[in-house]
């Protein structure tokens, strides 16, 4: 059953008029995993992240952190969700997360579905592994 959906598109050149404003925002909003990757790359993960907290209705007590963007070795993206986020995973019966990313011109968005059962819950093993999505 789809528990939530959210979606959030990012004008880059606004993104990176951010960056050059606030260069510490990198810091905040990104792991150093994710901040090895181009800003093209770095806007459409803001995105997803913007995605999933629309598609979890809220950020709750999760940090940008929380939520990580990977991509496996074709290059699709998935998260990796820990602290507070993999908390909410639980707390929602959320089982899996999908995540589409796109770049377009000057614009990247994202597009995330939440699956799982209402009234279920995952086991506090997976929070404190981190769970990926």
């Amino acid at each position: 059953m789809i528990l939530g959906v959210g979606v959030d598109i990012v004008d880059l050149q606004r993104f990176i008029r951010t960056i050059e404003r606030t260069p510490k925002v990198i810091e905040r909003l990104f792991t150093p995993g994710e901040r090895e990757n181009a800003v093209a790359s770095l806007a459409g993960r803001f995105a997803a992240k913007e995605a999933l907290i629309k598609a979890f209705g809220g950020s709750g007590a999760m940090t940008w952190h929380d939520i990580e963007v990977i991509t496996n070795d074709v290059g699709a993206p998935s998260f990796v969700l820990t602290g507070a986020a993999g908390v909410m995973v639980a707390a929602r019966g959320i089982e899996s997360v999908h995540l589409s990313i796109s770049h377009d011109g000057n614009a990247a968005v994202a597009f995330v579905v939440a699956e799982g059962r209402v009234g279920s819950h995952a086991g506090a093993h997976a929070v404190d592994q981190g769970v990926t999505a």
